[in-house]
């Protein structure tokens, strides 16, 4: 099992690695203002970087709204499939956990190339859909 750091990014900033995991995603799978920033600029919300050996291998962010934590995470496409995005989605609700939140948010859009494949992700680690369309899961309380 590899082993993973959890890494805060304080101030986070648009850099090399959120440009080749988000920017340069397939069209339709983040938002399109992505592909607008500049390297350097400071990004909203939390930001955490999963590495490994010193490689980044994935992000995680989270940003509270009404005692809920919307989060999204993103994988190198070469770490797929290897539990990365189980890291960071365990990672995003320790995260969550320790500011007292109630709910893990989650929105695939509807213009992402894998909407299903991503929702039935989210589906197996305990997400359901919601009125509003959003994916939603309690946090765990240990």
């Amino acid at each position: 099992m590899p082993s993973y750091q959890w890494i805060a990014e304080t101030p986070a900033k648009w850099d090399a690695d959120k440009v080749r995991f988000i920017a340069e995603a397939p069209s339709g799978t983040f938002d399109s203002r992505y592909r607008q920033l500049k390297p350097g600029a400071i990004v909203p919300g939390e930001w955490w970087r999963a590495s490994e050996g010193g490689k980044t291998v994935g992000y995680g962010w989270l940003d509270v709204s009404f005692g809920d934590a919307e989060i999204l995470l993103v994988t190198d496409p070469a770490a797929r499939k290897k539990g990365v995005g189980e890291y960071i989605l365990g990672k995003l609700e320790d995260e969550a956990r320790v500011r007292g939140l109630n709910y893990l948010t989650n929105i695939v859009r509807p213009t992402h190339p894998q909407a299903k494949q991503v929702a039935a992700w989210l589906g197996k680690h305990g997400f359901a859909g919601s009125d509003d369309g959003r994916l939603m899961r309690p946090v765990r309380r240990s």
